[in-house]
């Protein structure tokens, strides 16, 4: 009897100081693949992580607590990235596996929030499009002059290199061009195709619409998208604490609470105190 009542207390002190249980940790490391039997070391491997996760960043490490690539490439909780990156195996190691991906163009790659480059399996497009993403029609209130100017050129050739895009819309500052295909992927507009390095480096830009046509044309209402989101982020997680989803997609709290009360209601999730849910079947 002691027992039972001790551990929900020891459960309750742990989400107090923002602590997780370990039957969490181990649900995330296997599904993270932050042990090193599981780590990853091809382009599938990172494909078939996206698909299980949903959604995962590159190059962050352990102080981010969300999946990537990198964490998946070293095996391991502790991941942290070292200052100089260019001489290390894994972050090298990491940064060809985001390059690989990215021209298979089986899952979305592109920097999508908060300046940070996301991969995105294809089932959670819509949602993330419905959100993020600027409908057509209001491309002219919600988009820059630049960033159209970018958008036009794309919707003519489908693809362009960086250095021939800038040419094209006559752009004489880089960082005009810079700062234009930035906003096109943080509205969901435009993804890097492929990387290339000889002989020298560019990006290949081309239309999301062009590379995910079903998922881009599929609608979705606010609401799903953001419950759907919630339910990509707990079965990632296995279990959220106060605030975690909002922090992550910059949703409002009741927004994100919302969300999560209807996942419990479908019997998805556990509430076990105020905004800290668990999935209902760990």
């Amino acid at each position: 009897m002691i027992e039972k009542v001790a551990r929900p207390f020891f459960v309750i002190i742990q989400l107090l100081m923002r602590e997780l249980p370990p039957e969490i940790e181990q649900y995330r490391d296997r599904l993270w693949r932050r042990e090193d039997a599981l780590k990853v070391d091809s382009a599938e491997e990172v494909e078939a992580m996206v698909n299980d996760v949903g959604f995962c960043l590159g190059l962050t490490d352990s102080r981010t607590p969300l999946p990537s690539v990198y964490t998946a490439v070293c095996g391991r909780r502790d991941a942290h990235l070292p200052r100089n990156v260019q001489k290390d195996h894994e972050a090298s190691r990491a940064w060809v596996l985001k390059d690989e991906v990215m021209a298979r163009g089986r899952v979305f790659y592109a920097k999508l929030l908060k300046g940070k480059s996301w991969f995105v399996a294809p089932r959670l497009i819509p949602a993330f499009n419905a959100i993020w993403g600027a409908p057509k029609k209001k491309e002219k209130d919600e988009l820059s002059d630049n960033a159209r100017k970018v958008l036009k050129v794309l919707r003519k050739e489908w693809e362009m290199a960086t250095a021939d895009l800038r040419r094209e819309c006559r752009f004489e500052n880089k960082t005009d061009l810079t700062k234009a295909i930035d906003e096109l992927q943080r509205n969901m507009k435009v993804v890097p195709q492929e990387a290339l390095y000889v002989p020298k480096f560019t990006y290949i830009w081309t239309l999301t619409e062009a590379r995910f046509p079903e998922e881009m044309e599929l609608k979705m209402a606010r609401d799903d998208a953001v419950r759907e989101l919630a339910r990509a982020y707990l079965s990632m997680c296995g279990m959220t604490l106060l605030g975690d989803m909002s922090r992550t997609f910059g949703f409002f709290r009741w927004e994100s609470g919302r969300a999560n009360h209807q996942l419990v209601d479908e019997g998805f999730a556990e509430r076990l105190s105020t905004g800290v849910y668990k999935l209902a079947d760990l």
